[in-house]
């Protein structure tokens, strides 16, 4: 018997069936008339947020977090690393991390499309009007007090004191393994209470470490199995100079240069606000004299590579980097191998000894330089910011003051800060081995031109 449905049944059974073929018609009509406009099926959101950053503020400090702005239009977040922020509705953002030399920032849509950019980050070199201060004249009662009293009348608002000196000796209590191990490490002062001292007066304190010239290290080595860590003369012998029979260790050992790295990061993790590297070089003489073990490519390039492996150690443990230089080495690189241009790509500053008494008859069209403070800084200093022109590098003086040929006082000391100011320069480091100062020749920063 066939199976017949009442008019009810056929009601039920057929309404919903209608609705199903209503539906699917919509759709067919929808995509069909999406496909008519763009020629396509629609798809997934697969475009990345815009993302635009601000140029950054140059930080004080290496120890100053790094501050990025931007905008990011229809993001949802923004990162540097861990440290995340949501945009505001018109994508703008801000973020806060600690330093390092260059960050990726990301902005992430709310389907996960992403944008990256990367923010280079810059150091504004803060003015710096110093004067030398030996690990013994720190610890001596008078020389400091003098030195401090330059600071109380505002004629200085930087010290440079000593860490490791001309004889390899380290003027603090250093925990570096190898200034124990070889006997370096003399305490004359107390680092942390001398930097908490200058700090709490508002003062910038630069660590001086010699650091090639190193007759302590030098013999250490030789007397223990490691003649690769001295500069050597033809005949297998320590390299001797006017510095001494053993005086200078060897630039190209890595040894050598991840000793006075540590020191450069225990000094700037003490909290020294900049590391100046000096005897950054090779000793006089003639290079067919003197023997680099394990020397590949120059001394010249040894040196600049020595600073290249410095620069982001010291940066990142809070302090600026430097390097006294020469003042012969913006013409002559090639004497103690200092090439200016490839040293300055990893230095904050270039502080050349320019001392007039220094300096030969006619050097720079100068008669008598020595006679001629103002002449020979002001001319010495524009061909040192030549040199460095394009590195990112500043240029500070050392300026003479003591006497050598020529009775310096007052007067021979202003002439050469003139001459530094003239030339564009507002910083100078002023040296005396004695650490004793003409104040009078500096004028107090509130009278300063």
């Amino acid at each position: 018997m066939g199976l017949q449905l009442r008019s009810a049944d056929r009601r039920r059974w057929t309404t919903p069936l209608i609705g199903v073929a209503l539906a699917a018609l919509v759709v067919s009509l929808v995509a069909g008339f999406a496909l008519s406009r763009s020629g396509e099926l629609p798809s997934a959101d697969t475009v990345p947020p815009t993302l635009q950053l601000t140029p950054a503020d140059p930080t004080r400090s290496y120890r100053e977090p790094v501050v990025v702005r931007g905008n990011a239009v229809d993001a949802v977040r923004v990162s540097i690393g861990e440290e995340a922020v949501t945009p505001t509705p018109d994508g703008a953002f801000e973020i806060s991390v600690p330093w390092a030399p260059a960050v990726e920032v990301v902005a992430v849509d709310a389907a996960g499309n992403q944008s990256s950019s990367v923010a280079v980050t810059t150091l504004a070199l803060p003015r710096m009007r110093a004067v030398h201060v030996t690990a013994h004249a720190w610890s001596h009662d008078g020389l400091r007090e003098a030195v401090l009293d330059l600071a109380r009348e505002g004629r200085i608002d930087t010290v440079q004191l000593d860490i490791k000196d001309e004889d390899g000796v380290v003027g603090y209590d250093s925990q570096v393994s190898l200034a124990r191990e070889s006997g370096a490490v003399a305490s004359i002062y107390d680092a942390p209470a001398a930097l908490r001292q200058l700090h709490d007066m508002g003062l910038q304190v630069v660590g001086r470490i010699v650091a090639f010239r190193d007759p302590t290290v030098a013999a250490w080595a030789w007397h223990n199995g490691r003649p690769d860590w001295v500069v050597q003369n033809p005949s297998g012998q320590p390299y001797s100079s006017h510095y001494g029979p053993i005086a200078f260790t060897n630039v190209a050992h890595p040894d050598v240069r991840r000793y006075n790295i540590d020191l450069a990061v225990e000094a700037a993790q003490l909290g020294f606000d900049g590391i100046m590297y000096d005897y950054v070089r090779r000793p006089d003489g003639s290079l067919t004299s003197m023997n680099f073990a394990g020397l590949t490519g120059t001394p010249a390039t040894a040196v600049a590579d020595f600073l290249a492996q410095s620069r982001y150690p010291v940066h990142l443990a809070g302090a600026h980097l430097s390097a006294a230089v020469y003042g012969i080495a913006s013409t002559r690189p090639d004497e103690i191998a200092q090439d200016i241009p490839l040293m300055s790509r990893s230095v904050d500053f270039v502080a050349p000894m320019i001392y007039p008494s220094h300096w030969g008859p006619g050097e720079y069209g100068v008669a008598h330089p020595n006679a001629q403070p103002y002449d020979i800084v002001f001319r010495s200093l524009r061909d040192f910011q030549t040199a460095t022109a394009g590195t990112g590098a500043k240029v500070v003086p050392w300026l003479q003051d003591f006497s050598l040929g020529i009775t310096y006082g007052d007067a021979e000391l202003r002439a050469q800060i003139d001459a530094t100011r003239d030339a564009g320069i507002d910083s100078f480091f002023l040296w005396n081995a004695a650490t004793r100062y003409h104040g009078g020749g500096i004028s107090p920063a509130s009278e300063a031109k």
